[in-house]
C-alpha cells in the first residue's frame, strides 16, 4: 500500500482518485531509496509501473521542501514526443490536489512558444534531450535551479544518438542534484560512461530484466515468402484474431505508408504514425484510437516507447525488429497492468537469424505457427546452429566430389595457392598491401 511510503496526503488523495491501491515490484523498491535522497539505476521493462517509481518521490520531495526560486526543481528526459507527453499525463492527475506545475519541450511545437512556458517556471519539465538543448544554447540557466533529474529509458536515448546531448544537458544541472536512471537494460553500450558521468553512488535495483518470459504475452511467429504474401497473412490475422485494438511495426516510413493505404483498400479502418509526421498529427491520430474510432495502426518504433492505449491486446511485427531491446518494446504495447497479450512476427528467409539472435539475446522461445490456408514455399533453414541461426554450407561441400578424382578414380592433387613471402612482417597481423606497379607519364 501507498501508505506505507508516508506520502503528502494531497499525493496520497491523488493516488487514490487514479485508483493506484498496490505498488507493483518497482516502485516497491525504488520508491523509499529514492525518497531517502539516493541516486539510483534502476533496471525496469515497459509497463512495469516505472513512471510512478519516479514521479511519486519526485513530488513528494517537491512538497516536503517548498522553495521560492521559482525554477525548474525537477527534470526528466525522454527519447520521444510520444513518452514525453505520457509522463506527462500521469505527472498532472499526480499533482492535481497541488500547486506543483509542470509542462513539456520537445520537437514538434514552436520555439517561441516553449520559451514562454520556461519564463512561467515550471517545477517539473519533462523533455527530449534535443529540443531542451536547443533552449539551454539561447539561455545556459534554466536548469540551475534542478534538483533531481531523470533520465527515463536511457538505453534508447543512447540508441537514438542523445548520449552526448544527455551528458551536455546534465552539465547545466547543479552538481548536489538527485539523478535517477531507468532503462531496460543496464548492458546497453555506452550506458556505462553516461551513469559515471550523471550519477554518484547510484543504487542499482533490478526488477524487470528485458530477458526472460514475459508471462502475460504469447509470442508466436509466422513463416513468409515476401511482402506480399505477409500482407496476405495480416489480413486473414486482422479478420479471424479477436482482439481489442491492434498495433503493427514496420522498420521504416516507406513500409507504413504502403501498408496503411494496404490496409485502406481492403477496407480496414486503421491509423497511421511515423516519424515525418507532425506532433499535432500524431495526437489527432492516438485520440482517435484511444475514443475507438479505429482498432488498427500501423507504425514505426516511433510509437514503439511511449505509446499507452490500455486496449491493445494485439502486436503483429510486420518487420522484424533490427535489436532484441526494440522488439521487446514492441511487444511491450500489450500485456500491461497483469492484462494477457499477443505478438506474432512475421518471418521470411532475410529475417530468420534476427529472430534467432532476439530468442537467444532475451532468453525466449517464440512459438512457431502456421495458417494452414496460406502456407507458403519458405519452411524456414535446412540446418540451424546451436545458436538458432541457419547453417550455411561450408564451400568444399558446395563442390562435386567427382572433379576431385580422376579418370581412375584417384583423388586430384590439391591445387596450393603460391606462398606470399614470409619475411614481409606487419604488427597488427594483416596481409600487406601489393605494390603498385609504376605507370609511365
Amino acid at each position: 500500500m501507498f501508505t506505507e511510503f508516508k506520502l503528502h496526503p494531497q499525493l496520497l488523495k491523488a493516488l487514490e482518485s487514479q485508483q493506484f491501491s498496490k505498488a507493483t515490484p518497482v516502485q516497491e523498491q525504488a520508491i523509499p531509496k529514492a525518497l531517502e535522497n539516493q541516486d539510483l539505476m534502476v533496471c525496469a521493462e515497459t509497463g512495469s509501473g516505472k513512471t510512478a517509481a519516479f514521479l511519486i518521490p519526485t513530488i513528494q520531495r517537491l512538497l516536503d521542501h517548498p522553495t521560492a526560486t521559482g525554477g525548474t526543481r525537477a527534470l526528466i528526459l525522454t527519447p520521444t514526443r510520444e513518452l514525453a507527453r505520457q509522463i506527462q499525463k500521469q505527472c498532472e492527475a499526480l499533482t492535481k490536489h497541488t500547486s506543483i506545475s509542470s509542462d513539456v519541450i520537445t520537437g514538434g511545437k514552436e520555439f517561441k512558444y516553449q520559451s514562454v512556458i520556461f519564463r512561467k517556471n515550471p517545477e517539473i519539465i519533462i523533455a527530449t534531450p534535443g529540443r531542451l538543448l536547443e533552449h539551454l544554447t539561447k539561455k545556459n540557466d534554466l536548469m540551475q535551479d534542478v534538483e533531481v533529474l531523470i533520465l527515463d529509458e536511457a538505453d534508447r536515448m543512447l540508441d537514438m544518438g542523445f548520449s552526448e546531448d544527455v551528458l551536455s544537458i546534465t552539465s547545466h544541472c547543479p552538481t548536489n542534484r538527485q539523478t535517477m536512471l531507468f532503462s531496460a537494460t543496464l548492458q546497453q553500450r555506452g550506458l556505462a560512461h553516461v551513469i559515471k558521468q550523471t550519477t554518484q553512488d547510484p543504487l542499482s535495483i533490478t526488477v524487470d530484466s528485458i530477458r526472460g518470459e514475459h508471462s502475460s504475452i504469447r509470442q508466436q511467429y509466422l513463416l513468409a515468402d515476401d511482402d506480399k504474401h505477409k500482407q496476405r497473412l495480416l489480413t486473414w490475422l486482422l479478420s479471424n484474431e479477436t482482439y481489442r485494438q491492434c498495433i503493427i511495426f514496420t522498420n521504416t516510413r516507406v513500409k507504413t505508408e504502403e501498408l496503411y493505404h494496404f490496409l485502406a483498400y481492403h477496407k480496414i479502418n486503421a491509423g497511421m504514425i511515423h516519424g515525418e509526421i507532425s506532433q499535432d498529427e500524431r495526437n489527432h491520430v492516438m485520440q482517435r484510437m484511444r475514443q475507438n474510432h479505429f482498432k488498427v495502426m500501423v507504425a514505426t518504433d516511433v510509437a514503439a516507447r511511449g505509446l499507452d492505449v490500455k486496449e491493445i491486446d494485439l502486436v503483429i511485427n510486420f518487420d522484424m525488429p533490427w535489436t532484441g531491446d526494440e522488439y521487446v518494446h514492441r511487444i511491450g504495447r500489450t500485456g500491461r497492468a497483469g492484462q494477457s497479450g499477443l505478438a506474432i512476427s512475421m518471418i521470411d528467409s532475410t529475417e530468420w537469424n534476427l529472430k534467432a539472435s532476439t530468442e537467444k539475446y532475451l532468453a525466449v522461445k517464440m512459438e512457431s505457427r502456421a495458417i494452414q490456408s496460406l502456407k507458403g514455399l519458405y519452411k524456414g533453414p535446412k540446418k540451424v546452429k546451436n545458436n538458432g541461426k541457419a547453417a550455411g554450407l561450408k564451400k568444399t561441400k558446395l563442390k562435386n566430389k567427382a572433379a576431385k578424382k580422376d579418370a581412375k578414380g584417384n583423388k586430384a592433387p590439391n591445387k596450393k595457392r603460391p606462398q606470399k613471402d614470409r619475411n614481409t612482417v606487419i604488427s597488427d597481423g594483416s596481409t600487406p598491401f601489393k605494390p603498385r606497379k609504376k605507370t609511365e607519364g
